[in-house]
C-alpha cells in the first residue's frame, strides 16, 4: 500500500493545502478497502480468511487455495465493454480526436481501466498538455488517486493523482511527483527532500478540474460508485475456498483410508507404527497369534469418507455466485445437466451479463465524451464553450456486448441491405460482415484505386474510338 505522507509544500496557496489535506484523509480512509479487493481479484485468500475453526485445521492457516471467482468477476464484464474509437454526431469519424487516440492509444488504455473501474467502483482519466497530439491523457486506480465530489454541480470539486513514484534510501516508496487538480489549474508538486515538496501551477480555463471519473453502479449515498468485489461477492468466494479446502483435505483421507488392526502383541505394534506407509503400500499384512491372549490379531478397514457433499455444495456456490454477478455457470467452471446446449439458451443465460455491459458502455461512453471535449480544447488551447458543434457533439463508440457471431450479424447486415440499398455501400454494412477497421480502410483504398483505373482506362478507350478529322482540301485558308 502506498503510503501518502506530504510535508511541506512551498509555493501551494492555504486554500489549495487544504483541499489537499482532505484528499489524502479520503485516500487513507479507503486503502484497507481497496487493498482487500485487489487480493480478491488476485486470487490470493489464504485459509485463514476463511475458516471458521472447526473442520479446517489451524496449522493450515496460510495456504491458499486458487480461486479466480475474483477476477472472472471483474473480466468477463469487462471484456464486453469494447470502447472502438469516437464518431461525430453525424456518423463520420471525429477527425480532431483521431490523434489524440492514436497518440494516447486510448483503446488499449481503456480496456485496463475498465477493470480497474470495476474492481475498485471506479477509476480516473487526467488530461495534461504533452505529447505529439497536444494532450497526454494518464490513468489511475483509487490506490494512487483520490477525489472529492461536488453534490451541488454533480461533477468532481477537486481530485490528486500520483505521477511519479520511486524508491528512498530504505527502499520504501516515495512520491517524485503529485498532482492536484482544481477548477482553475493543475498544480504539480514535486518532491525536494525528507517530506517537503515545491508546487508549480498550470492554469487552464476550462472551469473544471483536468480529472474526469469513470464510475460504475453508483448511487446517492456513493457517487463513486461500487465495486463488483462487494462484501456479499468476497463471501461466496470465502465459502468457495472453504469448501474446496475441506474437499482437498477429504480426498487426502479418502486416498489412504483409515485401517485397524486389533490384537497384536507389542512387538508387531511397534513394527507396524514405525512403518506406516510400508504397511500402506504393501500387498500383504502378516501378524502371529497373540501368545498372551491366544487370539489371532483382526484387520479391518473404516468406511472412506466421500467429497460428493463438497462437490454439490461447490455446485450451490456456483450457482449463488451465478446469480449475484451475471456470470453463466459454465463462466464460473462448473459443468451439469443444466448447462444450455444451443446458442440460443447460451445467448439468453447470459442476457444479464450483457445489460450490465450496455448499463456499463452507457456510463464510459459519457465520461469519454468528456474527456473527448477536454481533450479537444487543450490541444487546439481554447475553451470547451469555442470548440465547433462537431467537436463537442462528439462521441464513444461500442461494440455490441452480446458478441454475436460473425455469421449471425452478417446475415443481418444482408438483410438489411436488400431493403436499404444505400446501406450496403457503408462501413457499418463491413463491420457487420466481420471486417475490422484497418481491412475497411484497405477495402475503401484499393475500391476507389480500382475505379480510378477504370475511369482512366474509358477515357482512353473513348479517345482511341473518336475520329480524328483531316482537314478537307478544298478548305478556304
Amino acid at each position: 500500500m502506498l503510503d501518502i505522507s506530504i510535508g511541506r509544500v512551498d509555493g501551494l496557496p492555504e486554500r489549495e493545502l487544504s483541499q489537499l489535506m482532505r484528499l489524502i484523509d479520503v485516500y487513507r480512509d479507503h486503502q484497507a478497502a481497496n487493498q482487500i479487493k485487489n487480493k480478491y481479484y488476485e486470487g490470493h485468500v489464504t485459509l485463514g480468511d476463511v475458516n471458521l475453526g472447526i473442520a479446517l485445521p489451524h496449522g493450515l492457516r496460510g495456504l491458499e487455495v486458487g480461486c479466480s471467482w475474483g477476477a472472472k468477476c471483474v473480466d468477463v464484464l469487462a471484456s464486453r465493454s469494447m470502447f472502438d474509437g469516437f464518431v461525430a454526431e453525424d456518423g463520420t469519424d471525429a477527425t480532431t480526436m483521431q490523434a489524440i487516440l492514436y497518440d494516447n492509444n486510448l483503446i488499449y488504455e481503456y480496456g485496463k481501466a475498465c477493470r480497474d473501474e470495476l474492481k475498485y467502483g471506479c477509476t480516473f482519466a487526467t488530461l495534461s498538455r504533452g505529447g505529439s497530439s497536444g494532450v497526454r491523457i494518464r490513468w489511475h486506480t483509487p490506490q494512487t488517486a483520490a477525489a472529492i465530489w461536488d453534490g451541488e454541480h454533480d461533477a468532481i470539486e477537486c481530485g490528486f493523482a500520483v505521477i511519479s513514484i520511486d524508491n528512498d534510501e530504505t527502499k520504501r516508496p516515495l512520491i517524485k511527483i503529485l498532482n492536484l487538480y482544481t477548477p482553475d489549474a493543475t498544480w504539480v508538486l514535486r518532491h525536494t527532500h525528507n517530506a517537503d515538496y515545491v508546487a508549480e501551477r498550470v492554469p487552464h480555463n476550462l472551469k473544471t478540474p483536468l480529472m474526469v471519473p469513470f464510475i460504475w453502479n453508483a448511487t446517492s449515498e456513493k457517487p463513486f460508485g461500487r465495486s463488483r468485489l462487494k462484501k456479499s461477492i468476497r463471501e461466496l468466494i470465502n465459502a468457495y475456498v472453504r469448501t474446496v479446502a475441506n474437499a482437498t483435505i477429504g480426498l487426502e483421507f479418502a486416498t489412504s483410508p483409515q485401517k485397524y488392526l486389533l490384537g497384536v502383541t507389542d512387538e508387531q505394534y511397534d513394527a507396524v507404527v514405525s512403518q506406516k506407509f510400508r504397511q500402506y503400500i504393501g500387498s500383504i499384512i502378516a501378524a502371529t497369534t497373540n501368545p498372551e491372549t491366544g487370539q489371532n490379531p483382526v484387520f479391518g478397514q473404516l468406511t472412506q469418507g466421500s467429497i460428493q457433499p463438497h462437490v454439490d455444495m461447490i455446485r450451490i456456490l456456483a450457482t449463488q455466485f451465478s446469480a449475484a454477478t451475471g456470470l453463466t455457470v459454465t463462466e464460473v467452471g462448473v459443468v451439469n445437466d443444466a448447462n444450455p446446449t444451443s446458442s440460443e439458451a447460451i445467448l439468453a443465460q447470459s442476457q444479464t451479463l450483457v445489460t450490465m455491459a450496455e448499463q456499463l458502455n452507457s456510463s464510459n461512453g459519457y465520461a469519454l465524451r468528456r474527456v473527448a471535449i477536454l481533450a479537444q480544447a487543450i490541444a487546439t488551447d481554447t475553451t470547451v464553450d469555442a470548440l465547433e458543434d462537431r467537436q463537442r457533439n462528439v462521441l464513444a463508440h461500442f461494440k455490441n456486448p452480446s458478441m454475436p457471431s460473425v455469421s449471425v450479424t452478417a446475415d443481418a447486415a444482408i438483410k438489411i441491405a436488400s431493403s436499404r440499398k444505400e446501406f450496403a455501400s457503408t462501413d457499418t454494412f463491413l463491420e457487420m460482415i466481420g471486417f475490422s477497421q484497418a481491412d475497411i480502410r484497405r477495402i475503401r483504398a484499393q475500391e476507389q484505386r480500382v475505379r480510378g483505373q477504370a475511369l482512366l482506362e474509358d477515357i482512353m478507350n473513348r479517345g482511341e474510338s473518336t475520329p480524328i478529322e483531316e482537314p478537307s482540301e478544298d478548305t478556304e485558308t
